[in-house]
């Protein structure tokens, strides 16, 4: 599964901005979740409760992206951040 389109939610731009200082890690995670979302060093995983709707893979061990699905080859990134994104 490749992903051919992403749209950007201005709170994941704002937070892009947050972490700067980790610009190419970010890029390198995003690159590699473009042509393999489900790359088992990006741990993606669905998730439960009033997050149900969304999805998350990890940048690095405190670093992660909220997004979803839009279909099979379109994705929204939602937010960016520690597991704060998660409340």
């Amino acid at each position: 599964m490749n992903i051919n389109s992403v749209f950007y939610s201005s709170s994941f731009k704002k937070s892009v901005k947050r972490y700067l200082s980790q610009r190419n890690k970010i890029e390198k995670s995003m690159l590699l979740f473009m042509s393999n979302p489900f790359d088992a060093s990006l741990k993606t995983h669905k998730l439960t409760g009033k997050l149900s709707p969304y999805w998350s893979f990890s940048i690095d061990h405190h670093l992660r992206v909220l997004f979803e699905f839009i279909d099979e080859e379109t994705v929204g990134f939602i937010d960016l951040g520690t597991h704060e994104i998660y409340k």
